[in-house]
C-alpha cells in the first residue's frame, strides 16, 4: 500500500508575534507565528542546557566549545538561588558561581545565552532552587504575596548586579525564562517580568514553560514545551508511561501533561487540562530530553537513539526552536543540594551526580546521542530558513494509538512542491520491527521507485523537490545533512543504514548510487552521499570534516583524541577534494590501564528497601552507606594524575548505590542502572592513596525500577548483587589545534 500525505502551503501570511517588546528588540531577532527570524531570515535556534554552577569553572570554555561542535547555538542555564545565597545576606558569585563570567565564556565560544532565572527553577535542586531560609519564610511562595515579592526583589537585584549589564538587549543574553512549571498564575509571571526589568534584567525574548496546560500571559512570554521519552517521576512498578510513549509518534500536539504532574498538587496548583489553540508564537521547545536524571526508585537510561528519535520527531512536527535538557551533565556543588523525600519532593535524587545520561556527560565524555543530534543540528542550520516556509503535514493513515507498533510513523515538512520526508522507526522498551513495502506519495510525487523496507532504528530526513544550483533533486532516499556554501553549492546527504540510496534528478530516471566520499557532479551543483555512520562534523561556516576524534570549535578547530596522530580530513568544495589536517604540537603518549581495586572492607547484609514515601523507595541514608557499603581503594598509575593526560576513570559495576570519596569526602555518587560510571580525575580531585570507592549491594528482593538488562542481572543474583566488572583509567590528552598539512 502506498503511504500518502497531502501537504499544502501556509494559507495566510505570517503574523508578527508580540515579542520582542518595544525597546527590547535587539540582535536582529524578530518572531512570527511560524518562525524565529534573524535579520529578517528564518532561523531555527538549538539550545542546550548546561548548569555553570554544576560545572567546574575551568571546564566552562571546554564544555561550551563541545556544545558548539554539537550544533548548539544557545547555551541555556538555570540560575539556582540556593547555590548562590545559602545564607541571607551572603550572596556568592565567585568561582563556578560567577554567572557574569559564564556569560562571557558563552560569548567567547560563539554561543548566545538563555537565562532561566526562576526564582523557582527546580532542576532537581533542593526546594526547587529556593534557599532553605526562603523556603522557611512565612510567605505564599510563587505568588504575588508582597512579602514573597520582597525576597524576589532582593534576589533579582543581587543577580542583576552580578550580571553587570550583560543581560540587556543587544548583549549575549537573548532569552530570559521566568519561573518554571507555573501553571495557573499568569499574573505572577507578569509581576516577575516587571521586577526583573526593574532590576536591570531583560532580553529580546521572555519565555515560560507551557506544558501541563499552563495558563500564560498571552502577549508577554514565548511558550516553550518539552518532550521526554522516559522519566524518573512515575511509580516504580509503573509500565512505560503513555506521556513518554507519545513522543515517539509524529503529532501536532505540543503539550506534555506528564512533566511535573507528580509535584503539581504539592505546589498548590489546581487541576490543569491540555488545551490546543492557535498561538501567536511558533511551536518551540526548551526541554527535549537530552537524557534523564536518576531517582532512587526509578532509574531510566535513555540510549542515544532514544534521545535522537524524540528530537527528530519534533522537527517533523514543525519545531521552530529545538531546546534540550540536559545537553551537558554536571555535579551538584555540595551535599544536601538535591531534591529528596526530606524536602517534601516525591523522589530521592542522587546527592551529587547529575550526569543525566546527557550528550556530554558529567566527565565531559560524549554519549551515543551526540553524533545523532549533531547531524540533526547541521540539517537545521543549513535548511532552517526553508523549513519555516514548509508546514508540517501528517499522513492520511495515522497510527491507531500509542500501542500501534505496525503503522509507519512519518510526516513531511512541505509547501506542496518541495520539502522533506521524516521517518521514525524507533522507540525504547518495546522495539519496533522492520516495516516492509514502504513507498510514499506526496502531492503527486512518488518515492522511491519501488517499495522498500524500513529497518528498525531508522531516523530519516529525505529531501524532495529541492532546487540546488541548476539541478532539481526530485527526491532522494538518503538523509539531508547540510548544504556547503560555494560558487557551486554542494548538497551533502548521509545514507540511512540498511536503505539503498536512490536519486531522482531533473527529468532523468531514478538511479541507485553507492555512498562514498566522491563528489557527484550535477548541473550547477555538486552532491556528496556519505556512508551511513560516517564520522562527520559540520564546522564553522559549514565546513565539512571527517574524524573519529572528538572535535570542538574555537577560533581554530580543536581536536582531542586518544591517538597521538588523529586523522582529520576537510572537504574543499572548490577543488572537490578531501585534504588532511595536521595537529599542532605533540600530544602526550596515549595511555590506558586496568585498575586493580583493593578491597579494604566487605559489604554488610542489606535490606530489601530503606523505607518509602508513598509507593516510592527512599534512598539509603549516608549512615547506611557508611555501615553497609563495601570499600575499595583505587590506586591509579602515576601518569593518571598528571594534568596533561586529563584522564578519566571508567567504572563498570553492579549494585545499588555508589560513592567516590577522596580523603573520606564524597566527591561523586551514582545509583546503579547498568551504565558505565565515568569520572574525571582532575574534576573530582582524585589524589594518590586517598581515593576510595564505596559500593552498596542491591538486594535481589528490591523492587526499584531498573532498565534491562540491569533488572535481569538483579533477578539472577543470589541474595544481593554487588560486582566490580572492570575499572580502567584512560588518558584523553589535551585539546590541540588542527592545521592544514603542508
Amino acid at each position: 500500500m502506498t503511504l500518502t500525505v497531502r501537504p499544502t502551503p501556509w494559507r495566510r501570511p505570517p503574523v508578527t508575534a508580540p515579542l520582542p517588546a518595544p525597546g527590547e528588540a535587539a540582535s536582529g531577532i524578530s518572531v512570527t507565528d511560524r518562525a524565529i527570524l534573524r535579520d529578517g531570515m528564518p532561523w531555527v535556534p538549538v539550545s542546550g542546557e548546561l548548569h555553570y554552577s554544576r560545572t567546574p569553572r575551568a571546564r566552562w570554555g571546554e564544555r561550551l566549545r563541545q556544545m558548539r561542535a554539537g550544533g548548539i547555538s544557545i547555551a541555556s542555564t538555570y540560575v539556582f538561588w540556593i547555590h548562590h545565597v545559602r545564607r541571607r545576606g551572603d550572596a556568592r558569585f565567585d568561582g563556578n558561581l560567577d554567572v557574569g563570567a559564564f556569560v562571557d565564556e558563552c560569548a567567547a565560544a560563539g554561543l548566545e545565552v538563555a537565562l532561566r532565572i526562576g526564582p523557582w527553577a527546580h532542576g532537581e535542586a533542593r526546594n526547587g532552587g529556593f534557599p532553605d531560609w526562603v523556603q522557611d519564610e512565612d510567605v505564599a511562595h510563587r505568588t504575588d504575596d508582597p512579602a514573597y515579592l520582597a525576597l524576589v526583589t532582593e534576589w533579582f537585584a543581587q543577580l542583576a548586579d552580578a550580571l553587570d549589564g550583560r543581560a540587556q538587549p543587544g548583549g549575549p543574553v537573548i532569552a530570559v525564562q521566568l519561573e518554571n512549571e507555573l501553571y495557573d498564575r499568569p499574573e505572577h509571571l507578569v509581576t516577575l517580568q516587571r521586577l526583573a526589568r526593574k532590576a536591570g534584567i531583560a532580553a529580546p525574548l521572555w519565555t515560560a514553560t507551557a506544558w501541563g496546560g499552563a495558563q500564560l500571559p498571552a502577549a508577554e512570554v514565548f511558550p516553550l514545551y518539552g518532550g521526554y521519552g522516559d522519566g524518573f517521576w512515575t511509580e516504580p512498578d509503573a509500565p512505560w508511561d503513555p506521556t513518554f510513549r507519545a513522543h515517539y509518534f509524529f503529532s501536532h500536539e505540543w503539550d506534555d501533561p506528564g512533566v511535573g504532574a507528580d509535584v503539581r498538587a504539592t505546589q498548590g496548583f489546581g487541576s490543569t487540562s491540555v488545551v490546543t489553540a492557535a498561538s501567536a508564537f511558533p511551536p518551540a521547545t526548551c526541554e527535549l530530553a537530552g537524557g534523564m536524571a536518576t531517582a532512587y526508585h526509578r532509574r531510566p537510561w535513555p540510549r542515544g537513539r532514544d534521545v535522537a528519535a524524540v528530537a527528530h520527531g519534533k522537527i517533523g512536527n514543525g519545531s521552530a526552536w529545538q531546546g534540550y535538557y540536559m545537553y551537558a551533565g554536571g555535579t551538584n556543588p555540595g551535599l544536601d543540594l538535591e531534591e529528596s523525600h526530606a524536602t517534601g519532593y516525591p523522589n530521592d535524587m542522587q546527592r551529587l551526580g547529575y550526569d543525566f545520561h546527557a550528550a556530554i556527560g558529567e566527565a565531559g565524555e560524549l554519549a551515543d546521542s551526540s553524533r545523532l543530534l549533531r547531524d540533526q543540528h547541521a540539517f537545521l542550520d543549513a535548511f532552517g530558513p526553508r523549513l519555516s516556509e514548509l508546514p508540517s503535514a501528517l499522513p492520511d493513515v495515522l497510527p491507531s494509538g500509542i500501542d500501534d507498533a505496525r503503522t509507519l510513523r512519518w510526516a513531511v515538512r512541505s509547501d506542496g512542491s518541495e520539502g522533506f520526508v521524516f521517518i521514525a522507526r524507533h522507540q525504547p522498551h518495546e522495539p519496533l520491527d522492520t516495516y516492509t513495502g514502504a513507498q510514499f506519495e506526496i502531492g503527486g510525487v512518488v518515492l522511491p521507485s519501488a517499495p522498500i523496507d524500513i529497518p528498525p532504528g531508522t531516523l530519516a530526513r529525505w529531501p524532495f523537490g529541492l532546487r540546488i544550483g541548476g539541478t532539481t533533486l526530485r527526491w532522494a532516499t538518503a538523509s539531508a545533512l547540510t548544504l556547503l556554501p560555494s560558487e557551486v553549492p554542494t548538497l551533502v546527504l548521509v545514507a540511512d543504514d540498511g536503505i539503498p540510496v536512490e536519486l531522482a534528478l531533473d527529468d532523468a530516471e531514478p538511479v541507485t548510487v553507492e555512498p562514498s566520499l566522491t563528489t557527484i557532479g550535477l548541473n550547477g551543483a555538486d552532491l556528496l552521499v556519505l556512508p551511513a555512520g560516517a564520522p562527520v562534523w559540520v564546522g564553522p561556516h559549514r565546513s565539512l570534516l571527517l574524524s573519529d576524534a572528538e572535535l570542538a570549535w574555537a577560533d581554530e578547530v580543536l581536536v582531542r583524541s586518544r591517538s597521538e596522530a588523529p586523522e582529520v580530513r576537510v572537504y574543499d568544495p572548490e577543488s572537490r577534494a578531501w585534504s588532511g589536517l595536521g595537529v599542532a604540537g605533540r600530544g602526550v603518549e596515549a595511555k590506558s590501564a586496568d585498575v586493580q581495586t583493593r578491597l579494604s572492607r566487605e559489604a554488610g547484609p542489606v535490606p530489601a528497601d530503606y523505607g518509602f514515601a508513598g509507593e516510592r523507595h527512599s534512598a539509603p541514608a549516608l549512615d547506611d552507606i557508611d555501615d553497609l557499603a563495601a570499600i575499595h581503594r583505587l590506586d591509579l598509575p602515576e601518569w593518571a594524575y598528571e594534568p596533561d593526560h586529563d584522564a578519566v576513570v571508567e567504572i563498570d559495576w553492579a549494585g545499588d548505590a555508589g560513592q567516590l570519596r577522596v580523603g573520606g569526602r564524597i566527591v561523586d555518587d551514582r545509583y546503579w542502572d547498568g551504565s558505565r560510571w565515568i569520572v574525571s580525575v582532575q574534576d573530582m580531585g582524585l589524589v594518590p592513596g586517598e581515593t576510595t570507592l564505596h559500593l552498596l549491594p542491591l538486594s535481589s528482593a528490591s523492587t526499584v525500577w531498573l532498565p534491562e538488562p540491569a533488572a535481569a542481572r538483579r533477578e539472577a543474583a543470589a541474595g544481593a548483587l554487588l560486582a566490580i566488572d572492570a575499572v580502567r583509567v584512560v588518558s584523553r590528552g589535551l585539546w590541540r589545534a588542527v592545521q592544514p598539512l603542508a
